[in-house]
């Protein structure tokens, strides 16, 4: 009897098994499906991903932030000022006396004006460029009763004609439609490295009301060394620059020199304080006449520095008793 009842537990316990593990059946009604391979292959594959083109052209971007060369920022050239001249009465002018001087850019202390890192020349010409500084005509012409020797800034040039007065002429041979030979000049184009040469136009005078002996520079013009029949002419101003004006200008120009890489020392600084080496080719007369003349070869720079000593001495005698 228990054997029985044992078997008819099993029986029903191996049933209940079965029924758990057996897969549920389809709904009674509905035909079997046939199975869309397309929609399978498509579901294998991986997804894609597409960019977003709206969402990337909203996201801002980081802007560039350009780390610091070096260890401080320089800014007390860029936001130097120009320290204007005392005020000068012409009842207080005791002597004057007009002098040209000119800069020989290839002397040794005067280097740093002719860096490739910032030239004195580029600084000029990027200013007429950009319109911030005038050119004067330098053309002599006897003629013009006003303005005989070019330098009392009577003409302004154009940016154009600036540029053209630096450039030299440079003559070359073509044929026309008749196959003769003709002359054209052509325009070189310009090297800042060709102008080692400036010329400065100063007064030298004597203010009794200050009791002070200073020069105050008038006008700087770069000279050209220009060809004429195949001989080289003297050195002569490409244009004038009326210095006042330039002085804001070089104010915020550092000068760069081999010795210190923070002089401290703007181009104003280097007239202001003259900081340069020149020697006099001309003081005013009553001829009009220019040491050369009356003196050639050496004997011009002893002549210039007998005019340098005449200055000097004027001065000093003044406090002789």
């Amino acid at each position: 009897m228990k054997k029985g009842i044992l078997i008819v537990i099993l029986c029903f316990a191996c049933a209940a098994c079965f029924a758990q593990n057996r897969p549920k059946g389809r709904p009674k009604g509905k035909p079997k499906s046939k199975v869309d391979t397309t929609k399978t292959v498509q579901s294998a594959r991986p997804p894609q991903l597409v960019p977003d083109n709206k969402n990337a052209a909203a996201k801002p971007t980081k802007p560039f932030d350009r780390p610091l060369d070096g260890y401080y920022k320089k800014t007390n050239i860029l936001s130097a000022k120009v320290l204007p001249y005392p005020n000068l009465r012409e009842s207080d002018v005791a002597y004057a006396k007009r002098v040209w001087r000119e800069i020989d850019l290839r002397e040794r202390m005067n280097q740093y004006l002719i860096s490739p890192k910032q030239r004195l020349i580029d600084v000029l010409v990027a200013a007429i460029k950009d319109g911030e500084l005038t050119a004067y005509d330098a053309t002599q012409d006897e003629a013009n009763k006003d303005d005989p020797d070019g330098d009392a800034f009577s003409k302004p040039l154009t940016t154009e004609q600036a540029m053209r007065q630096l450039s030299d002429s440079v003559t070359r041979k073509s044929f026309d439609a008749n196959n003769q030979e003709t002359d054209t000049k052509v325009l070189s184009p310009f090297v800042a490295d060709s102008v080692v040469k400036f010329r400065l136009k100063e007064d030298w005078i004597f203010d009794k009301q200050r009791s002070v002996f200073e020069p105050r520079i008038i006008g700087i013009a770069p000279l050209v060394h220009r060809q004429a029949a195949g001989n080289f002419l003297d050195y002569q101003p490409a244009f004038w620059i009326y210095f006042p004006d330039a002085r804001p200008i070089l104010a915020v120009k550092e000068v760069v020199s081999k010795d210190n890489d923070n002089t401290g020392l703007s181009f104003d600084d280097v007239f202001m304080k003259r900081i340069f080496s020149s020697y006099i080719v001309k003081v005013s007369n009553d001829k009009d006449e220019a040491i050369k003349d009356y003196a050639q070869g050496i004997d011009k720079l002893y002549e210039a520095e007998q005019i340098k000593k005449k200055l000097q001495d004027w001065e000093l005698n003044l406090w002789q008793y």
